[in-house]
């Protein structure tokens, strides 16, 4: 796979745009597009919009014509294969092909079942010159939440912690605010709002009272908020009800349509998917929220929830802040219980350690993970 270093400058800046879709356009895949002539110059560029809106290549479009900018056999730069189907908006494919564009270097084959090669069957059928695969790993790094969803049929799960170096997400006596820094917390927020929804538990909400949403300027959609409440016991007044504009989903193990409504008439929805210990049933959440085309979950919880998580394999990457500091005791970053042996605790492998103000940002996936 190639590496953003060793791209063109043009698809470098395709990748670039596509960065920038990724706050905006959940449930679609984040996507830019760089149209030039065959002298390197830059005719029209654009990244996916907010989901029923133009995507890449319709912006990158409009770009050129908005300036005047002729397009006829010149070659788009796309980070992704362009739509072949009628979805909210129609085939992209078809839009580069009546725009005369001479040549198409996509990144990645859309993995979407109703794409999956056909849009660069249909280019070529046109014409159209298409090469495949410059960019891939890092087109694929930023829409690693829409392939697990589309090949695996399960969002991507990235569990977030701000910790100590001895592991310590709070004091004994619960106080964490804050242990990482301002710079820390900032891009953790960054990461909420990348996600389509994030997951906490009922611990953290009666303990914590969150909002959990993203807290950044120009934020123009919310991630939706998933509860895990086994025996519905979310508060009236918690402070996670004050977000506006955001879907709230409250997973419960309870069948009982008064407490059910206690929650609805809050404008959420309520599902139940009990297992057979009375929890809310973790795989089939997963494969619930990819049916409402969850990408990314991005968890927010307590010691409890993320050792449950843990325990049962659903972590898919890890996004740990550590700080430069020691707390003795306190509260764990996951509670999966005691090992009999070093080798029986759930193994990572690093994926990215980056310096993150005064704090360390650690980014580890289980061996393998995101292999499919």
């Amino acid at each position: 796979m190639t590496s953003s270093q060793a791209i063109d400058p043009h698809m470098r800046a395709a990748l670039e745009l596509a960065a920038q879709a990724r706050a905006i356009c959940a449930p679609n895949p984040a996507v830019g597009c760089v149209i030039v002539d065959a002298g390197g110059a830059l005719l029209g560029r654009g990244h996916t919009q907010a989901a029923g809106q133009a995507h890449a290549e319709v912006m990158a479009l409009r770009d050129a014509a908005a300036g005047g900018r002729a397009v006829r056999g010149a070659t788009a730069y796309v980070t992704l294969e362009p739509c072949a189907h009628q979805g909210r908006t129609g085939p992209c494919c078809d839009a580069l092909i009546d725009a005369g564009i001479g040549k198409v270097v996509a990144a990645l084959q859309d993995p979407n079942p109703r794409v999956a090669g056909q849009g660069f069957a249909r280019l070529r059928a046109a014409g159209v010159e298409v090469a495949v695969g410059m960019g891939a790993h890092d087109a694929r790094e930023l829409n690693i939440g829409f392939f697990s969803r589309m090949v695996r049929g399960t969002p991507w799960v990235r569990l977030k912690a701000a910790a100590s170096l001895d592991g310590r997400t709070a004091l004994p006596d619960g106080q964490s605010q804050w242990i990482t820094s301002p710079a820390a917390r900032a891009d953790g927020h960054a990461w909420r709002l990348r996600a389509c929804a994030v997951l906490t538990g009922i611990g953290t909400v009666l303990h914590d009272d969150p909002r959990l949403d993203a807290r950044l300027p120009n934020v123009t959609r919310q991630p939706d908020l998933v509860l895990l409440d086994s025996q519905l016991r979310t508060p009236a007044a918690a402070r996670l009800w004050e977000v506006a504009a955001r879907r709230v989903l409250v997973c419960t193990a309870v069948q009982d349509a008064a407490r059910h409504k206690a929650i609805t008439g809050r404008g959420a929805q309520v599902i139940a998917l009990p297992d057979a210990r009375g929890q809310v049933d973790l795989p089939a959440l997963l494969r619930e929220l990819a049916r409402r085309e969850v990408n990314e979950v991005h968890v927010e919880a307590g010691a409890r929830l993320n050792g449950a998580l843990l325990r049962a394999g659903l972590v898919d990457e890890l996004l740990l802040y550590q700080a430069p500091v020691l707390l003795g005791e306190g509260a764990p970053l996951a509670a999966i219980g005691t090992l009999a042996a070093l080798g029986d605790g759930p193994r990572f492998e690093w994926h990215q350690v980056r310096r993150v103000g005064a704090d360390l940002r650690l980014l580890a996936r289980p061996p393998g993970r995101a292999d499919f």
